[in-house]
């Protein structure tokens, strides 16, 4: 089995080591694109040309699935990659996962990129699995830039900014930028409320490797052999995960797998 995920940066990350959670024996391959990120701020055009590029550079590698590991991407995106590499490559794309966070009833805080929070596509989202419910979104300025650099101050300083701008009530926060899921553990830390109940966060990435799973027909087998290798593609260039991945847990979980294989 091999499954491709593609990011601009690090964010893939989490989406990445939950597929080899659930198939260590999984060969995976990671397109980023050091190149031209970050995609947030380009036209939605611009954004698909590169998106598109970083996908054929993972195609060529013969993925059986790829995964858009970027809830910009997949907004922009998702359709162009799927009109062409469907059906012959499944493409799965990124959802904040509102739909199950506004399940338990809520306050809902979602955090998203400042381009993202107050969007059609989220608000959509919202008037659609979350009707009813009281949503706050939350634009959490640099956090995504933060991360992807590994930027100690500069993280604790968005998540406070974020966390003051989340109302005291918030039970569930969704984690709406693919990035934000290698701090969670910060961010519920920030706004977990001093004798509340614990506060429940709803990242993707856990869905997306499964769907990636069901859409070729494979099951999770997390007890399997770990010798799926990992490729890392920078641009459409053969090359290592960036020195920042290493600061985070998904990060140091996929260099202790096996070398890559060529193509």
């Amino acid at each position: 089995m091999k499954i491709a995920v593609m990011d601009s940066g690090i964010g893939l990350l989490a989406a990445t080591a939950a597929v080899r959670r659930l198939r260590p024996d999984a060969d995976l391959v990671l397109s980023l694109d050091p190149d031209g990120m970050p995609w947030g701020p380009r036209t939605p055009e611009d954004l698909t040309r590169r998106a598109v590029a970083v996908a054929e550079a993972a195609a060529a590698h013969h993925p059986e699935a790829l995964i858009v590991g970027c809830n910009t991407a997949t907004v922009h995106a998702l359709t162009a990659l799927r009109e062409l590499l469907e059906p012959a490559l499944p493409v799965i794309g990124t959802v904040p996962a509102i739909k199950p966070a506004a399940s338990g009833g809520g306050p809902v805080a979602i955090w998203a990129t400042p381009a993202t929070t107050g969007s059609p596509y989220q608000r959509g989202l919202i008037r659609d699995f979350a009707d009813g419910v009281a949503v706050t979104e939350v634009p959490c300025w640099g956090l995504a830039e933060a991360v992807e650099h590994a930027d100690e101050s500069a993280i604790d300083a968005a998540v406070t900014a974020a966390a003051a701008l989340t109302p005291h009530e918030v039970t569930t926060v969704v984690l709406g930028c693919t990035h934000y899921e290698l701090v969670a553990d910060r961010i519920r830390a920030a706004v977990q409320r001093p004798g509340a109940p614990a506060l429940v966060l709803h990242g993707s990435a856990e869905a997306v490797a499964a769907q990636a799973l069901r859409r070729i027909g494979g099951r999770p087998r997390p007890d399997a052999v770990a010798d799926g290798t990992v490729t890392v593609l920078l641009s459409g260039r053969p090359g290592a995960l960036p020195e920042p991945a290493l600061a985070y847990a998904e990060g140091r979980l996929l260099r202790a797998a096996a070398p890559a294989r060529s193509a």
